[in-house]
């Protein structure tokens, strides 16, 4: 895929350098910038921002960049390499009761946490009204701007008022993956190009869960333990799921090659289907309900993920591991796996056929990847 072109364009004016200077490296080359990144959810969403840090933290030395990002997914923001401060934010449950006492002091708090420190440049990666008003609440530097996208992209939301509220609006070509949308967009506001494979930057911390001692080990925490391939099958969507007889046929083909299933969730309903596949399985374990941050740490200790287009899969992919993305649309161009993303398009993959890809399908492309050997 050829990248796709930026360019920016002033609210009220023509075609005009990246950083509003007549130098388009202008505000990069200001040593310690400051740097507030808007991208408050989903969780998808949130990931796909990750490289765009990573990218700032390369062109911009001593870049100091901080992030707003609604609370629910601040543990995973806190993991990004580069992020000097999560800023959380809870708009989703705040505008249900927007005049309550509680809402009323939260925001607050908020907005003190927001305006503590003066940027150089706040970047709305997310392009939506809510994303424009924390970006017009922050506050900039003497010489600091506001910056977002002038237009809509192909299959992600976007609304008037995050132009209206900047001082750069930037026109991206609409045909361009999610992760490098933020990525051009930066490189737009700063002036250098977008080179190179996304690095995410998503380290893991140590809040991982372990799997029980297996039944015959005597409680040995030495004991081998065979890899874990972690199944990702909910997701927000109805319509992106996949069937679960085919979750179970390929859970006894891992288990059939080596592998024992880790079943992922984060809803309850969700851990009622883990429990119905795990039911069916031979080795599967079904995790614990834990927080985002632990849910993080546990997946990067598994040999592979395979798993719908939801956050969790997303997740899968920033932390490196090999993983099988299974789509019921045409759209994992926009943001699948692949040739976009840290370099993984032999290690990362997506399937996809309407109504749905069948097991072989699945199979075939977890067979091609770079998975431990002594499970062959």
């Amino acid at each position: 895929m050829s990248e796709p072109r930026a360019s920016a364009a002033g609210p009220s004016q023509g075609v005009r350098a990246p950083s509003g200077g007549s130098d388009p490296h202008a505000m990069g080359e200001r040593g310690g910038v400051r740097v507030l990144i808007v991208k408050l959810s989903s969780l998808g969403d949130v990931v796909h921002a990750m490289p765009a840090v990573q990218d700032l933290r390369a062109e911009l030395p001593g870049v100091q960049i901080d992030w707003v990002v609604e609370r629910a997914f601040a543990p995973l923001v806190t993991r990004c390499e580069g992020v000097g401060r999560a800023i959380p934010c809870e708009l989703r449950r705040w505008r249900k009761t927007p005049l309550a006492a509680q809402t009323r002091a939260e925001w607050r708090a908020f907005k003190a946490a927001l305006q503590a420190q003066a940027y150089d440049a706040v970047i709305d990666l997310q392009g939506l009204t809510k994303s424009a008003l924390v970006a017009w609440l922050a506050r900039t530097s003497k010489d600091g701007r506001r910056f977002a996208m002038a237009n809509q992209t192909e299959g992600s939301g976007y609304e008037a008022p995050t132009r209206w509220v900047a001082d750069e609006a930037i026109t991206l070509e609409p045909h361009v993956h999610a992760v490098q949308r933020s990525r051009l967009l930066c490189a737009a506001v700063f002036g250098y190009h977008v080179t190179g494979p996304a690095r995410f930057g998503l380290v893991a911390g140590t809040q991982a869960a372990h799997a029980p001692v297996l039944p015959g080990h005597g409680g040995n925490g030495f004991a081998a333990r065979k890899p874990q391939v972690a199944l990702v099958h909910g997701t927000s969507r109805a319509d992106k799921q996949w069937p679960l007889a085919s979750w179970v046929e390929l859970g006894q083909r891992l288990n059939h090659s080596g592998f024992s299933v880790a079943l992922a969730h984060g809803t309850p309903a969700e851990k009622a289907t883990s429990e119905t596949l795990a039911a069916e399985l031979d080795d599967a374990w079904v995790w614990p309900s834990m927080g985002l941050d632990a849910l993080t740490d546990t997946m990067a200790h598994c040999a592979g993920v395979i798993g719908v287009d939801s956050g969790l899969s997303h997740i899968a992919v920033a932390l490196g591991l090999p993983h099988v993305q299974i789509y019921n649309f045409d759209t994992a161009w926009r943001t699948g796996p692949g040739e976009n993303q840290d370099g993984k398009a032999a290690q990362q993959v997506s399937v996809y056929a309407t109504p749905c890809p069948d097991v072989d399908a699945v199979w075939r492309a977890w067979e091609q990847l770079d998975t431990p050997v002594l499970c062959r």
